[in-house]
């Protein structure tokens, strides 16, 4: 007999957990190969985490709602076939974690060692996992500090939610009073919990779980990438009455309704090739120029909350190709049928804010992309029009752009170049059959 763990699938580059919603199999049960055992949740998308061999399921070691890391063993099963001889299985078995924060202690001291202010010590009197510790090094957060914070996780340990508020608080607060604060905090557990009073006539919603885990990676993000937003405006009357002349014709044709989502990639994806670097992300001190064009497209929820799904290899679509996947991929959104797959690998994210009227927007970048634009809505708008013969006014359907990028790769004059840009593309816009 082999015993094959199951662990937790990576399910997209900014990923590092998932929450457990419902196990589909009991210890006990026989589970085929691809079979779904359980069902997860991360930020982006549900999903179902296949079986990785045929057998009977002998351990369970996470519970429900239970948030599990990356790449740990969730479970394991027991198959007939013989298992090869390793090394490995040399050594004595170690009982895998149990609860959502739990790791090996050897992890958590290796990168406890990374910590800038303080080296690692073994003596220390609390157990911080690895994604804990990892965010502390990034950070600055020394050990003496997480020491300090009150956790509010199991048996009191510090939580990734708890680290994340500790640090928002602490650069908002002068660093003098950041101690003071911890020592409340840790002598009044109670009271750490809530940031603002709640008295007077108030209703309290909690967040469910999806804006819980979309308000973590927001905050990830501001935290991570210096943010910079720059403007420009698109004359696109062109498209606008191109599409109001094709559209009943189009949909017949294609059987598929022709928005300007695919028009608005279209032109990203013609002037991403002309500025890869817009393309790329950061991992440490290296720049990766991302070869794949893979356009994100935010959609809203019937919840309100928001998912985006991810257009694959978007500069190898014609329009009408765009058309369908932009057309697919929303309605999958909206009635829960994305899978893992249609959210993962992303490159570049495009944001439509002007479908609920705004005029524009400063979007916050998808870690751990580079980039992410806004289109607004389109307004008509008298605009002079210059020509060799004179300037005029004329109506015309304008709409703003705006993009939001790290400032640590991207520099203004390239953020602002390709903006201008992608307005440019949409104001020379040539009408085209079908």
């Amino acid at each position: 007999m082999a015993i094959v763990d199951l662990v937790m699938p990576k399910l997209g580059e900014s990923i590092m957990e998932a929450t457990i919603l419902k196990w589909l199999k009991n210890v006990g049960d026989p589970v085929k190969m691809d079979e779904a055992v359980l069902e997860i949740a991360t930020d982006k998308v549900d999903s179902e985490v296949p079986s990785t061999a045929e057998g009977v399921i002998r351990e369970i070691l996470f519970q429900e709602n239970d948030v599990v890391p990356i790449d740990a063993v969730i479970a394991r099963i027991e198959n007939s076939e013989e298992a090869p001889a390793t090394k490995e299985e040399a050594k004595p078995a170690k009982i895998a974690a149990t609860t959502a924060e739990e790791a090996t202690e050897s992890t958590a001291e290796v990168v406890s060692s990374q910590l800038k202010h303080e080296p690692a010590k073994k003596s220390h009197t609390r157990f911080y996992s690895p994604l804990v510790l990892n965010i502390a090094a990034r950070e600055g957060v020394s050990l003496s500090e997480l020491e300090q914070m009150p956790g509010s996780g199991n048996e009191g340990r510090v939580t990734k939610n708890d680290l994340l508020q500790y640090i928002a608080k602490k650069k908002n607060q002068p660093a003098s009073t950041t101690t003071a604060a911890l020592s409340v905090s840790s002598a009044s557990p109670a009271i750490a919990g809530h940031s603002a009073q709640t008295g007077g006539n108030v209703e309290i919603v909690e967040m469910d779980r999806m804006r819980r885990l979309i308000a973590e990676h927001m905050v990830r993000s501001v935290h991570t990438s210096p943010h910079v937003t720059s403007f420009s405006e698109a004359d696109v009357t062109n498209i606008v009455q191109w599409r109001d002349a094709v559209k009943n014709d189009f949909e017949k044709r294609e059987g598929t309704k022709i928005t300007f989502m695919p028009l608005f990639i279209e032109a990203i994806v013609k002037c991403i090739k002309r500025f890869p670097m817009i393309n790329s992300s950061v991992d440490g001190d290296r720049i990766l120029i991302k070869k794949d064009i893979n356009i994100g497209m935010a959609t809203a929820l019937p919840n309100g909350n928001l998912i985006v799904p991810v257009i694959k290899n978007a500069d190898q679509l014609n329009l009408v190709g765009l058309a369908k996947q932009v057309n697919h991929l929303a309605h999958a959104s909206r009635n829960g049928k994305l899978k893992a797959d249609d959210t993962q690998d992303g490159t570049f994210t495009l944001t439509n804010v002007g479908t609920f009227g705004s005029l524009m927007g400063t979007p916050i970048i998808n870690q751990p992309q580079a980039a992410i634009m806004a289109v607004g809505a389109i307004k008509k708008r008298p605009m002079v029009i210059e020509t060799p013969h004179g300037d005029s006014i004329a109506i015309r359907h304008m709409m703003y752009i705006s993009m939001s990028y790290d400032h640590r790769i991207i520099d203004g004059s390239l953020g602002a170049t390709f903006v201008t840009a992608v307005a440019k593309e949409l104001e020379n816009f040539q009408p085209r059959e079908f």
